[in-house]
């Protein structure tokens, strides 16, 4: 597997990847695929946090983090994050996870936010953010709103986390 940054080409397949991994049942175009697209034309876009999984030379999975706001401070939203449904369950989207991590540690963003599953993420070190003073968009994400420190952190970033504008529709 290789692990690169998303490039023009790739977009069409990053598609594929979240329309098969946030399949509908109802055969409707998953949300992953348009707010992937939105976030692209968005301010918050970081183009080195946008990053793909390869298997030969296709594309299996993809990751996206991009700016957010916290109290005057800069910190970055993850997601979405998704692997074929075929290439699930065998590190690639671990892989994923530990390298915009990685490369979001690199560019000094202090922490990484997501709202997901209590058994998964905190293997990658997410804690509930509010036991770290940083307050959910919506309440009601209670624990699923999750937050990764990283070198950058500062216990006096705190307050309410703002993803990008285009995860505001959903």
């Amino acid at each position: 597997m290789l692990i690169r940054r998303e490039a023009s080409h790739d977009i069409s397949a990053i598609d594929a990847v979240h329309r098969r991994a946030f399949a509908t049942d109802d055969g409707t175009e998953p949300v992953e695929v348009g707010l992937v697209r939105a976030l692209r034309l968005d301010e918050a876009w970081v183009p080195a946090l946008s990053l793909v999984a390869e298997l030969g030379k296709s594309v299996v999975g993809h990751v996206v983090a991009t700016e957010g706001e916290m109290g005057g401070f800069v910190g970055l939203g993850l997601g979405p994050i998704g692997v074929l449904p075929e290439c699930q369950g065998v590190g690639i989207g671990s892989g994923l996870l530990h390298a915009v991590l990685a490369a979001a540690d690199a560019l000094d963003y202090p922490l990484v936010a997501l709202v997901g599953h209590l058994d998964y993420y905190p293997r990658f070190g997410f804690v509930p953010a509010s036991s770290l003073g940083i307050e959910a968009p919506d309440p009601s994400w209670g624990a699923y709103f999750q937050v990764r420190t990283l070198t950058a952190y500062r216990p006096r970033m705190r307050g309410r986390f703002g993803f990008a504008a285009p995860f505001d529709g959903l």
